[in-house]
């Protein structure tokens, strides 16, 4: 097997990518080379979860190790992670935990190094209770980053640990059905055909989960545009801003398209305006409404920038949902922990309120602004709309009367995994004059 092909050093390459180079797992071409939908689908898995209980497997390591790693040997280093997952986690087989991870520092070009790992893994088999009773009096057993944590203890000090709990498990897969073209008896019964089990979801009525999760081209109806992907959490927008045939509505930072989608889906006759300020991401939201047959016209423009997209026309509501630090989403893309930092989540914060002061002007009296984040974060959500509110005296905050969330002074909060969804936060701003 060539290297490029070999899973477990494909996901090395994706954990250097993410720690190293900072991308987003789903931007990893070592991830994309592999070509087997099973080396694919176990390399994946690997750097999910290695990426989820990175400080905890870090901090394992350094138990294992007689010296730290030279920052030279850090492909090694994430050898040994790779290798502690499987047998922690995983319970892999030792063969293919040790031998093979072990292996893989050979087709590296270090030799020496394979007997380091196996007698590391070897030791971790052997100690595995001791050491996993003394990680549990370790700040690292949470596997977040220290500056995320004390912000999560801070905001949610009666639900924190629960959050963590959350963020290092995998999401389920929710689809949304698109009634305008799934003809729904049919698409249910070829789903359960397929083997799949099918739920519904008890507060998103166009959200179905299906069991096992697999590839979207492998589950029926997806190539028909009957449906698509997307998290419960997010579909509750649609609910909220409750669009209507004639009304205009803005849909101000689109990408990647799921919920301008589900408003074109559940509401054909709105005059909808679609914004994203980069053209790779409007160019995705094309794709989406390509696939599902929906026709609009998505701007490339910077819905802060209100002179360069728009014509003149109040908007009866709008759709902020707006750039955040995505906290609520970690457990379907845990890099997250490690590629955000407390800097970035105040300039998202920013980016926040300039998008609140510059688009409260476009609304009609009487209109809707529905402002979303999948953020866990107080500064992002609940403190971003009491600021906006001391700021804007004709702004009137409505809290939504349904089952599904913590009610905050300014708004609802979805905590991950709570009827299974994502973290979201929701606030419903109402224009008064």
């Amino acid at each position: 097997m060539k290297n490029s092909q070999n899973p477990r050093l494909a996901a090395l390459h994706a954990l250097s990518e993410v720690l190293d180079s900072n991308k987003n797992l789903g931007d990893s071409k070592a991830l994309s080379r592999l070509r087997d939908s099973r080396d694919n689908a176990f390399a994946r898995h690997l750097t999910y979860e290695v990426l989820r209980w990175l400080t905890a497997l870090e901090w394992l390591a350094a138990e294992l190790l007689a010296k730290p790693l030279k920052k030279r040997e850090r492909d090694v280093q994430r050898l040994l992670l790779l290798g502690l997952q499987q047998l922690w986690h995983d319970q892999t087989a030792s063969h293919a935990a040790v031998n093979e991870t072990a292996e893989c520092a050979r087709l590296l070009g270090k030799p020496w190094a394979v007997g380091l790992i196996n007698a590391v893994l070897r030791r971790f088999q052997r100690e595995q209770k001791q050491l996993l009773d003394k990680l549990e009096h370790a700040r690292q057993r949470f596997a977040h980053p220290d500056w995320m944590l004390k912000e999560i203890q801070l905001d949610w000090p009666e639900h924190w640990q629960t959050i963590t709990d959350a963020n290092n498990r995998q999401a389920p897969l929710w689809l949304r059905i698109n009634r305008q073209l799934a003809e729904e008896t049919t698409l249910r019964n070829d789903l359960k055909m397929a083997g799949f089990e099918v739920c519904d979801h008890p507060y998103a009525r166009d959200a179905i989960s299906i069991s096992p999760a697999v590839a979207v081209v492998n589950i029926p109806g997806f190539d028909k545009g009957w449906l698509s992907v997307q998290d419960p959490a997010a579909q509750l927008a649609r609910d909220l801003l409750a669009p209507q045939p004639g009304e205009r509505i803005l849909d101000a930072c689109a990408a990647p398209g799921g919920k301008t989608a589900h408003l074109l889906e559940s509401c054909s006759g709105i005059e909808l305006t679609i914004l994203d300020k980069q053209l790779q991401r409007v160019e995705q939201i094309h794709q989406t409404l390509n696939r599902l047959s929906l026709t609009a016209e998505p701007q490339v423009a910077d819905a802060i920038n209100i002179e360069s997209w728009w014509k003149g026309k109040k908007f009866h509501k709008i759709l902020l949902d707006t750039p955040c630090s995505a906290t609520g989403v970690i457990r379907r893309h845990p890099e997250i922990k490690w590629l955000r930092n407390s800097e970035q989540v105040e300039a998202a914060v920013q980016t926040q309120a300039a998008l609140l002061a510059a688009l409260w002007p476009l609304l009609e009296i009487g209109g809707t602004l529905v402002y979303a984040t999948c953020s866990l974060l107080k500064r992002e959500n609940s403190q971003q709309i009491h600021q906006f509110l001391e700021q804007h005296t004709d702004a009137a905050v409505e809290i939504p009367a349904v089952e599904w969330g913590m009610v905050e002074p300014f708004g609802r909060q979805i905590l991950p995994g709570e009827a299974q969804m994502d973290g979201f936060f929701y606030a419903v701003l109402r224009k008064s004059s």
